[in-house]
């Protein structure tokens, strides 16, 4: 059993380097093809320690920020109740009082369910509205936030479910112009969780886990009260493994990989004002679900018109982002944790390293994480030296 673990880490490894490779040939020749939706506030990690974990944390450890990741974990609580806040100043190098809040509650009816509620509360910080002219219409704060509840329960001795209902609003306009309106969603997740305890180390006690969840499965979103089209709100797939290693009595080292797809439609190429390559991408939220797993175009054209590109399967691969994390506890009291985030510069080019570090005192816990992006010149992507905090208190 020992090389089932030692494969485990290494397939762990490989995803990493795989997804560092696929970025370094990615978007060469093929032009940008960013998929965008609505609310995308909804899909920011709230919580320091998935943060400082590359964003993994769909099969990592319990804890009361799990409704972002996988509200299935919520069953394996160690805590019969547990409270959580967060902050993380945001995009700092754009706005400087752009923010995310985050209140978590998790509860345990018994051993073998429990409920949680989350809300999220997203500042666009202060913003001058201005008319077609330029005169000033005022200043404004835009804001848009989101209140969960879960409802997680104990399938069998190792694996949990759990379904999610989300509440979505944004109030980005502020009334300001003709026939705007706040946006508003209805969602729902659905998760899965397993972990069960391996012996693939001789004396050394490990715990491996797997998670699948799928986010905000809503219905579209619209700002404009006079138009029918509307957006698609980021309904995401996570899935993901990790493995837990006790070293010894006081020392703790557990590694994760989290695989992260939009489920919305890819815009399609055009030319002439017809689709060439691709979808439509005016589909009902059901229909794009289903589509976004084939309908990459695959091929765009150069400034010549010159058909480029390396075909719909090489595109489709790009839509999944990796992230690789690593967490070590010492006595369960310090940890300290780092990992890795890439999305290929075909869909965005997100790549940056996380830290963290955490201190745990009695009922109270603290976690800091920082991030790095690892691609452009110093002081020139937004989310350079993005911060996260998180207070817990565990009863």
């Amino acid at each position: 059993m020992k090389i089932k673990a030692f494969l485990l880490v290494a397939v762990m490894v490989v995803l990493g380097v795989k997804s560092y490779a696929q970025q370094q040939i990615t978007g060469q020749t093929l032009n940008p093809n960013v998929i965008t939706t609505a609310v995308p506030f909804v899909s920011i990690s709230p919580d320091a320690r998935g943060g400082s974990m590359g964003d993994c944390g769909v099969s990592s450890d319990a804890d009361v920020y799990s409704m972002h990741y996988n509200p299935a974990k919520y069953t394996f609580l160690e805590q019969n109740m547990s409270i959580g806040l967060g902050y993380s100043p945001w995009l700092r190098n754009l706005v400087p009082d752009m923010n995310l809040a985050y209140l978590a509650f998790a509860y345990k009816l018994n051993s073998e369910s429990a409920l949680a509620s989350t809300l999220r509360y997203f500042s666009c910080g202060e913003i001058t509205f201005r008319d077609n002219n330029g005169n000033s219409l005022g200043d404004y704060k835009p804001n848009e936030w989101a209140l969960d509840v879960t409802y997680s329960r104990m399938l069998t001795d190792y694996l949990s479910g759990a379904v999610a209902g989300r509440f979505i609003y944004s109030n980005l306009t502020q009334g300001q112009g003709d026939g705007s309106t706040v946006g508003w969603s209805v969602a729902a997740d659905v998760a899965v969780y397993y972990k069960r305890p391996v012996e693939w180390f001789s004396g050394m006690d490990a715990d491996f886990a797997w998670g699948v969840c799928i986010n905000n499965i809503g219905s579209k979103v619209s700002y404009n009260n006079t138009s029918v089209d509307k957006d698609f709100i980021p309904t995401t797939l996570r899935f993901g493994p990790s493995l837990k290693l006790e070293l010894d009595e006081y020392n703790s080292l557990a590694f994760m990989v989290d695989v992260t797809k939009l489920l919305v439609p890819t815009p399609p190429t055009y030319r002439n004002d017809s689709i060439i390559y691709g979808y439509s991408d005016d589909v009902s939220v059901p229909v794009g679900i289903i589509q976004s797993f084939y309908d990459a175009p695959g091929y765009s054209f150069d400034d010549y018109g010159n058909r480029v590109g390396k075909g719909p399967f090489y595109e489709e691969l790009c839509e999944y982002n990796i992230g690789v994390g690593a967490e070590y506890w010492y006595n369960n009291v310090f940890a300290v944790r780092a990992g890795y985030f890439n999305e290929t510069a075909l869909k965005g080019n997100r790549k940056y390293v996380t830290l963290g570090a955490a201190l745990k005192y009695n009922v109270f816990g603290l976690d800091v994480s920082y991030l790095v992006p690892v691609n452009g010149t110093v002081g020139t992507n937004p989310l350079e030296n993005t911060l996260r905090f998180n207070l817990t208190l565990d009863l």
